[in-house]
């Protein structure tokens, strides 16, 4: 959406990443398929970067704001079949190293880029998740001839692209949705049953090594307290503008979620103030979407736009297959 991502399913803010700590990870391992390397790519900085394999062109994923590359550890496999997949963590959260900057969206955006040039991938494909849009189009501003594509998974907002005529994130963030009913303790018993917690919100489940990444591993084996997010600092400078990106030079798949989900337990909850809260918050935030895709589609008349009812502002979780048809789709048709 218009703004960073959010394991609740709200379109709202929810920085809730950062480094995993190797006591849990002797503990549990991730059954992604993915290998893991580090790539610098500034002065004290390393990335974290997932590689589950495959043949052929080669795919870059970009997780939204708060959230790091483990949250593709279930959506990534199944592009294997056809693409390289990789999975790129932005400074600042899980595993990846931090180091400030005053010009979060340039900084970024060649974070991205040393990543492409040191791991040596032929023009890939760029898909980004929400926030992540600012990085794609950092990068095709940037680079236009380093990347054959990209790909908005419901990122294209104001922080990717803003001639004018749309809707500043901001004004989207402001919006006040329900909220889902607060984590229990039972919630907090492990993480399978805080996967199980997300599932009965929003109708999907997220990774464990993504829940993980977010919040502390108790020897216990229950789910401690949410971690500190030092990259957090970075988001607000792209909501608020300070870079403008008025063109994506590249080929382009922009996928809006429109109206988006508030979740199953909206949809279940027979609590009329909920209902009321639920269809006002809709009707605003559908009204603002359509602004938003409408200048997308006018701005950047070569893209491929596409908009999916109902989904969740996790495109690629609540509309898997979908997205998954969506891509493959598009990538068949560059050359």
């Amino acid at each position: 959406m218009s703004h960073c991502s959010c394991l609740a399913g709200s379109v709202l803010l929810a920085f809730l990443a950062v480094p995993l700590h190797s006591q849990s990870l002797a503990v549990w391992r991730d059954p992604s398929p993915h290998t893991t390397r580090f790539v610098t790519v500034d002065k004290g900085v390393r990335l974290e970067v997932l590689d589950w394999g495959g043949s052929g062109r080669p795919i870059v994923l970009l997780a939204g704001g708060g959230n790091t590359a483990h949250v593709f550890d279930d959506f990534a496999p199944k592009l294997t079949a056809h693409y390289h997949v990789y999975g790129v963590t932005r400074r600042g959260f899980g595993a990846s190293g931090y180091s400030d900057t005053d010009h979060a969206a340039d900084r970024l955006g060649e974070d991205v880029t040393a990543v492409i040039e040191q791991l040596n991938l032929k023009r890939p494909i760029l898909v980004g998740h929400s926030i992540a849009g600012a990085e794609l189009s950092s990068v095709a501003n940037g680079h236009p001839n380093l990347v054959a594509g990209l790909v908005y998974l419901d990122a294209a907002y104001s922080y990717a692209f803003d001639n004018g005529t749309g809707v500043n994130a901001m004004e989207m963030q402001k919006l006040q949705g329900s909220q889902p009913p607060p984590l229990s303790k039972t919630d907090l018993a492990s993480f399978s049953a805080l996967q199980a917690y997300y599932e009965r919100v929003n109708g999907f489940r997220f990774p464990e090594a993504e829940l993980r990444a977010q919040r502390e591993s108790p020897p216990d084996g229950g789910v401690g307290k949410q971690r500190d997010l030092p990259g957090t600092a970075l988001f607000m400078p792209l909501m608020t503008g300070a870079k403008k990106y008025t063109a994506i030079p590249a080929p382009a798949l922009i996928i809006f979620a429109n109206p988006h989900s508030q979740g199953i337990w909206v949809d279940e909850n027979t609590d009329p103030s909920v209902q009321t809260a639920a269809r006002t918050y809709s009707t605003a935030l559908e009204a603002l979407t359509g602004r938003q895709e409408k200048s997308v589609e006018n701005g950047v008349p070569t893209a491929h736009v596409i908009t999916l009812p109902g989904a969740n502002h996790y495109v690629f979780l609540s509309n898997e297959a979908e997205v998954l048809k969506d891509i493959d789709a598009f990538l068949a048709a560059l050359h």
